[in-house]
């Protein structure tokens, strides 16, 4: 029959069982799972199991029914020996979540060992009449391996009219025996004596065991020897060492000769497997350590000592000696990890269950009594869950990016002196979340780059760093499209993208780094581009306007050269030097030094009556003319930009020398755009006709100047926001010239000429209407005719 008794311990969740010893396997312990409150089929969909620690349990979880079985052969006595009760401590885990509860199944005993006398049969030696009725002879008595009642032993003799058997309590821990004498003896009547001794235990059926007893008589020796103690108490350290005295003990005997001459010997030793551990010295009754003890086997010897002396026949004296064994500290803390749970993910929750451990020392009272902790002390902490039993939490919040793996110990110290200690290392990995975005090493990135790139060229690698791991920290780039005023780009995943070429002088947009994470985390960076100038355009010449009232028409026609125009012009002879005659207009796509263009006079070179103005391109006299200069002049001029390399045009001026009043006519006629492909004559028409022609010039030129202060007026309307604009913050004023001066301006890009109001007249900056207003910056210090820097460049 299975005793079942399960209770649940308020203070510390506990469930207690019990079964008698040599149960059948299959035996029905207790119905586990409903004693812990698990429905009905969940114990195996959560794993009910047990966690053996270090020796077979014997039971096992049903997997199906959750009831706790008998899985071997129980045996009370090879558990728990003579401790009582017999309880076996259980550690049952289930998991999703993982929990642990603690099971005691105490072994009850059953009548399963009969009693044993330590030999089976013993030989005894008494002398006749010497011996008087009443004396006593010391007896083993038997032992039996169960406990309680099942242990409690009575004995009888068999049937004797000499013989009695008695027991005897004393202050030791067993009981003595003895064979009383009632009866004279005389060995010519009964020279042997044969006798059972048995011993019955007090269990339900009983057991009992028997040993034989042969008597012998004799003669002459009446005097036993007599020990001074019947029983000698020694206390001894489970660390004493060989040789060490344990007692000494004395026996007398009050014959004479060599009946009083005594001899010692140890008789038994209990246990039996201990008779190796005592020697006794022979003359003198030292008895010494030969062996070592060990608390934790061994807790008390029973030496039984026995005294002869050289009679004939000898008698003997008995006596015993119970040694304790003192417990020492000689044992450390043993841990052991039972269940581990890893990785911890980065974003669990305090107070997570990482491991489980159990913590044990076979030493006794301050000795076994043991304190556990884990070094380093965060971010994991123990708590006590049972007696031994440990939980390994979680204390504070993880970051993979900053720790990705913990070694830590688990460490044990007793309470004996000095301290013994023991550790177990356990490795906790952290599994990554994504719990990083993306980030620029930059929150904006200024690149510059210069114009005529070939599409699909890289001009910049921008890069995002993101600490998580894996498709966590796997990062894809884009532009955002609403980032970009309609310029067109494209991206790559990996360490960069390459930037487009937009159209403009300036742009500004935004990309956008993306991890592979669930859900996904993105970062941001602002990218201003920049576009440089390049020299790819050679300057290009316009029709020129004359100079003054006095300077003739001019005329723009193709030359067939590359680069290079023909210009007519007209020069009243005795012009005065400094008399402009016409003006080269040029202009050049580029910008900056790309842009900035010079005149120079090619041919005729050295005393030629006309010069070129380096930057205005005005062409004027440099003395006064006269009918030695013949009548026309040819004039080669050279338009060059400031790029490396510089790109040039030339300009053939054709200068005709006229009277004055033909070159006022061929000027009005000029300025109406009409060109006289004829030289004037000398002679002129009609008085009427050159008054109709005065009239018609007068006419062509109020209309031209009508349409020209219109043109300005108009420019002025839409230049004027701008260059407010283009001043930017502070004190500073932009003040913006004309066309007319050493700068030109492409019909491509419109550019506004500005001078800073207070700087030197020399510092000029050129801005484009479409380029954003950059920072403020010192005020340029070069005080030479220098062309300034582009912003942006």
């Amino acid at each position: 029959v299975v005793v079942v008794q399960a209770a649940w311990a308020l203070c510390g969740g506990q469930v207690r069982y019990s079964v008698p010893e040599e149960a059948k396997a299959g035996t029905v312990v207790g119905r586990l799972a409903q004693d812990l409150g698990l429905e009905a089929g969940e114990a195996e969909a959560r794993r009910l199991r047990l966690v053996a620690q270090g020796r077979r349990a014997s039971v096992e979880v049903s997997g199906a029914s959750g009831a706790l079985v008998v899985s071997s052969r129980l045996d009370r006595e090879e558990l728990c020996g003579k401790s009582s009760p017999c309880a076996l401590r259980l550690e049952v885990l289930v998991e999703r979540p993982l929990r642990v509860f603690h099971v005691e199944l105490e072994v009850t005993d059953i009548n399963d060992n009969a009693p044993i006398f330590p030999a089976a049969r013993k030989n005894i030696s008494i002398a006749e009449f010497n011996t008087l009725p009443g004396s006593r002879f010391p007896l083993e008595g038997a032992s039996d391996a169960d406990i309680g009642a099942n242990a409690q032993l009575s004995y009888t003799l068999s049937a004797s009219e000499h013989f009695r058997v008695e027991e005897e309590n004393s202050n030791s821990r067993s009981k003595s025996l003895f064979l009383v004498l009632t009866k004279s003896l005389d060995r010519e009547t009964m020279p042997v004596h044969q006798l059972v001794l048995k011993a019955t235990d007090g269990g339900r059926p009983s057991l009992t065991g028997t040993m034989e007893l042969t008597v012998f008589v004799l003669d002459a020796n009446d005097n036993a020897p007599q020990f001074n103690q019947s029983v000698y108490n020694v206390h001894l350290r489970e660390d004493a060492l060989e040789r060490t005295l344990v007692a000494r003990v004395n026996a007398t005997d009050p014959d004479e000769g060599s009946n009083g001459d005594v001899i010692y010997e140890i008789d038994t030793v209990v246990p039996s497997s201990a008779s190796e551990v005592f020697s006794i010295d022979r003359k003198s009754g030292e008895i010494r350590l030969t062996g070592t003890l060990d608390f934790e086997t061994v807790t008390f010897y029973d030496v039984n000592i026995k005294a002869t002396d050289n009679g004939t026949p000898p008698l003997s004296g008995h006596c015993k000696v119970v040694v304790e064994v003192l417990d020492v500290n000689d044992n450390a803390p043993e841990v052991w990890v039972t269940s581990l749970s890893v990785p911890v993910p980065e974003d669990a929750s305090v107070g997570t269950v990482v491991a489980l451990l159990s913590v044990s020392d076979r030493d006794s009272g301050a000795n076994g009594r043991v304190r556990c902790w884990v070094w380093p002390s965060g971010p994991f902490g123990l708590e006590a869950t049972f007696l031994g039993s440990y939980s390994l939490v979680l204390r504070e919040a993880l970051d993979r990016e900053r720790v990705s793996e913990y070694e830590v110990e688990v460490r044990a110290e007793d309470g004996g002196s000095p301290a013994l200690r023991a550790s177990r290392g356990v490795r906790v990995p952290v599994s990554d979340v994504n719990d990083n975005a993306p980030a620029f090493s930059q929150a904006v990135y200024t690149v510059l780059a210069r114009e005529n790139n070939l599409a699909g060229a890289e001009l910049a690698r921008l890069w995002a760093r993101d600490p998580d791991e894996a498709g966590n920290g796997r990062v894809s780039y884009s532009v955002w499209e609403g980032g970009v005023g309609g310029a067109a780009g494209s991206s790559s995943s990996g360490g960069g993208g390459s930037v487009w070429r937009p159209a403009s002088s300036y742009v500004s947009f935004e990309v956008r780094a993306v991890d592979a994470g669930e859900p996904p985390l993105c970062g941001n960076a602002t990218v201003q581009l920049f576009v440089l100038d390049e020299n790819d355009n050679a300057p290009a010449l316009l029709p020129s306007a004359g100079g003054g009232p006095e300077a003739g028409a001019v005329s723009l026609e193709a030359s067939a050269g590359l680069g290079s125009e023909t210009l007519w012009a007209w020069a009243a002879w005795g012009a005065p030097a400094g008399q402009v005659v016409a003006k080269i207009r040029a202009v050049d796509a580029d910008s900056g030094y790309n842009a900035w263009l010079r005149y120079e006079l090619w041919e005729p070179r050295g005393k030629s009556p006309f010069r070129v103005g380096l930057y205005s391109g005005e062409v004027s006299t440099a003395r006064a003319l006269e009918e030695a200069d013949g009548p026309r002049q040819r004039l080669v001029i050279v338009v060059r930009d400031h790029g490396e390399p510089a790109r040039s045009a030339t300009a053939t001026l054709s200068v005709s020398l006229v009277e004055g009043a033909e070159a006022a006519l061929a000027a009005g006629a000029g300025s109406s755009s009409l060109v006289a492909r004829s030289a004037v004559g000398g002679e002129s028409g009609s008085g009427a006709t050159a008054a109709t022609n005065v009239w018609l010039v007068v006419a062509i030129c109020a209309v031209s100047s009508l349409f020209l202060l219109a043109v300005v007026l108009y420019g002025a309307s839409r230049w004027a926001p701008r260059a407010a604009v283009l001043a930017g913050p502070g004190p500073t004023t932009l003040v913006c010239a004309s066309e007319v001066g050493s700068w030109s301006y492409s019909q491509r890009h419109s550019r506004s000429l500005c001078v800073a109001d207070g700087a030197g007249k020399r510092d000029l900056m050129v801005f484009s209407p479409s380029f954003p207003p950059p920072p403020p910056g010192p005020a340029p210090k070069d005080t030479q005719p220098e062309p300034p820097a582009l912003l942006g460049t």
